[in-house]
């Protein structure tokens, strides 16, 4: 490997890793804040105690969502200085918005929230919670604008050879970043839903306090019905935005290698990059991937043989990453109804092989949204930014082999220990399950007791 593939390499496994956390941290948040505003809202200690529970797994995520983002934006200036002199004047603004408008507001009443317990209102640190997440899921809008602009460059012209910013709200309004946003902000609820109902299953399988994990499960249960469909929703606009605006990509996604009319989808693909076909077609839906790229049953596919070689994506990693994705997602949309039915039905005691089945689903909704971003950054290639930039040109000169080397061997170390100690320390806490000590907090004035 060379400096450029090596520096690829390492903001891959830096920014994956970094993403383990980040879907989580957006979902939880807003599930915490619901359940304190029920507490706050009927004064059951129920809800106190399923809003600590749960606020403590979501703080342990939190913590290591923040180590580990830090790495990635010194990046840009150590291994990828062409790129941050070329377009830094563009790329740049909405990260130092995220930074100064998201992440800090976000940080500072998640200190609020952290050491306001007996110290403020009960309904300001409920509020403080949901600024929190509002916060949040505000820091996810930003970074997924920036990189909807490298994915569609809008609102910038070429000048003194860089890339200079003409129209800042044509990059905030930016179709492609905005549906990427709504489809990542989804896939992060489901990861933070099912997250919810696994643990809960595990408890409600072992009888530990069974009325909280009922509650748990339904409330997560029902935001992962809505998630889920909101992901395929939205995924289906997205879809079309990046059939018109990056053929190659969507050429890779679905294995296209002839411009076709009236294209049909096959539910079973094979594809054969070496003879540039696919090897296996099977289960053809007439039609139905025109519609999908163009919303129309007649609308035409470019395919990968009318796109110069040198501007395709490599086929086989987004082809196949995308086709898991998009089968884990209606996998998760059948368990999000089946899973609602049964919360509502107050069958879940019953149904322990259901619940089985929850629990180790946990890791699934991971695993779907890397996939998700294996498709973007894998799809977009050889560019960085897409039709502007190619990713050749965009590494740093000065920095030598040894350099790389030595600070991926370090990253990947110091992300291991760091994903050892968060799995410990989550499935630590998620064992022990909620604490019943709350003589420290302070009742909402219309509590009841319980």
């Amino acid at each position: 490997m060379d400096v450029l593939e090596l520096s690829r390499l390492q903001f891959a496994l830096t920014s994956m890793f970094h993403f383990i956390f980040v879907p989580l941290t957006l979902g939880l948040s807003i599930l915490v804040a619901f359940m304190e505003t029920k507490y706050v809202r009927t004064g059951n200690e129920m809800y106190l105690r399923m809003t600590k529970f749960w606020g403590k797994l979501f703080l342990i995520n939190f913590a290591l969502g923040v180590v580990t983002g830090i790495t990635l934006e010194f990046q840009f200036g150590m291994n990828w200085s062409k790129y941050s002199e070329y377009v830094g004047d563009i790329f740049g603004a909405p990260l130092a918005i995220e930074a100064t408008a998201a992440f800090f507001l976000e940080s500072t009443f998640i200190g609020l929230w952290i050491f306001g317990w007996n110290r403020i209102s009960p309904r300001l640190h409920a509020v403080s919670i949901w600024v929190v997440a509002f916060a949040t899921n505000l820091s996810g809008l930003w970074i997924l604008l920036a990189n909807g602009w490298m994915q569609h460059p809008v609102g910038y012209v070429l000048r003194n050879g860089r890339a200079e910013m003409v129209d800042f709200m044509a990059m905030v309004t930016n179709p492609y970043g905005l549906l990427k946003f709504g489809h990542q902000i989804m896939a992060g609820y489901v990861v933070a839903a099912f997250f919810v109902m696994g643990i809960s299953a595990w408890h409600l399988r072992r009888q530990n306090s069974t009325e909280l994990f009922k509650s748990s499960f339904k409330i997560a249960a029902v935001f992962a019905l809505v998630s889920s469909l909101g992901v395929g929703l939205i995924g289906d606009f997205h879809a079309k935005g990046v059939a018109e605006s990056q053929p190659a990509k969507f050429a890779a996604m679905e294995s296209i290698w002839n411009t076709q009319d009236d294209a049909d989808w096959n539910l079973i693909v094979i594809p054969d990059t070496s003879g540039h076909k696919n090897s296996v077609e099977a289960v053809g839906l007439p039609e139905v991937l025109s519609y999908l790229a163009t919303g129309d049953f007649d609308g035409r596919v470019t395919g990968l043989n009318d796109i110069p070689a040198n501007e395709r994506p490599p086929v086989l990693p987004v082809f196949t990453s995308f086709r898991l994705m998009v089968y884990l997602g209606m996998l998760f949309a059948l368990l999000a109804v089946i899973a609602t039915f049964k919360a509502w039905r107050g069958t879940l005691l019953t149904s322990r092989r259901f619940l089985w089945i929850m629990v180790y689903m946990i890791p699934l909704p991971y695993i779907a949204n890397q996939l998700g971003w294996i498709v973007a950054e894998v799809g977009r290639q050889p560019w960085i930014v897409y039709g502007v930039l190619l990713t050749a040109d965009a590494g740093s000169p000065a920095v030598s082999l040894s350099q790389v080397w030595t600070s991926l061997t370090a990253f990947t170390l110091v992300y291991a220990m760091l994903g050892a100690i968060d799995i410990f320390l989550l499935f630590k806490v998620a064992r022990k399950g909620p604490d019943d000590d709350l003589t420290f907090i302070v009742k909402p004035a219309n509590s009841q007791g319980a």
